[in-house]
């Protein structure tokens, strides 16, 4: 699903965020992605999901070279793509339910569709309350279960998440965590960047640590 060979990332005037790795992931497949706040997490799913270009190496996605896409065949691929972005990049003066319905209106799905997956989704995030609030009000943790339900609407191809959890308590960690393992059980492929090693710590899914733009082995369990 995501193939990436010897990708380098700089920001001016001489930041590597990205130094010379390489990534393979497989079609179904959940990782983690670890590391400090700056070792490079977010830069690599924005170039997944071609927010960002690489400076070199290939970046391929479902079999397309990302440098070299189309824009009209991006524009298809992106509607595969899940992101559920750090920052919720939700648009405030639209309710909840219009954040998470606009996804799927894109694809010309019928009203009454929309209609029940949004419910669903607000259900089991626990948010089902907050249907009609405008998104710019209510709490930050409200605003990443939206933000995370907007990823997910469309049961994606590839989801990308970046610290899905960071503003949550656990017992609704383990509301995300639920949505998020039973996508990839019906084939979504996941890269999850975080920092909550609750959320990985009982799986079997792969935990790879990036430190200072660059791929380490997995930090060892206290």
């Amino acid at each position: 699903m995501v193939e990436l060979v010897k990708v380098s990332k700089v920001y001016p005037p001489d930041i590597m965020a990205l130094q010379d790795i390489s990534l393979s992931v497989k079609r179904g497949e959940m990782i983690f992605l670890t590391g400090m706040s700056g070792a490079g997490k977010t830069t690599l799913l924005k170039l997944i999901c071609s927010l960002e270009t690489s400076d070199k190496g290939l970046v391929e996605v479902a079999g397309h070279d990302l440098n070299r896409i189309k824009p009209v065949v991006l524009q298809r691929l992106r509607q595969k793509i899940g992101v559920a972005y750090q920052d919720f990049r939700l648009l405030p003066l639209q309710s909840v339910y219009q954040n998470i319905a606009m996804a799927m209106e894109v694809s010309y799905l019928p009203p009454a569709t929309i209609r029940k997956r949004v419910e669903s989704l607000l259900e089991q995030l626990g948010i089902a309350d907050k249907r009609d609030k405008l998104a710019g009000k209510i709490s930050r943790g409200e605003q990443q279960r939206v933000a995370i339900a907007r990823a997910a609407a469309n049961a994606p191809t590839l989801l990308l998440a970046d610290e899905p959890t960071g503003n949550l308590d656990a017992t609704i960690t383990k509301l995300v965590v639920g949505l998020l393992e039973s996508l990839n059980q019906a084939g979504t492929t996941m890269i999850i960047a975080t920092h909550d090693q609750s959320i990985y710590r009982q799986t079997n899914h792969r935990v790879i640590n990036l430190e200072h733009g660059r791929f380490t082995e997995p930090p060892m369990e206290p």
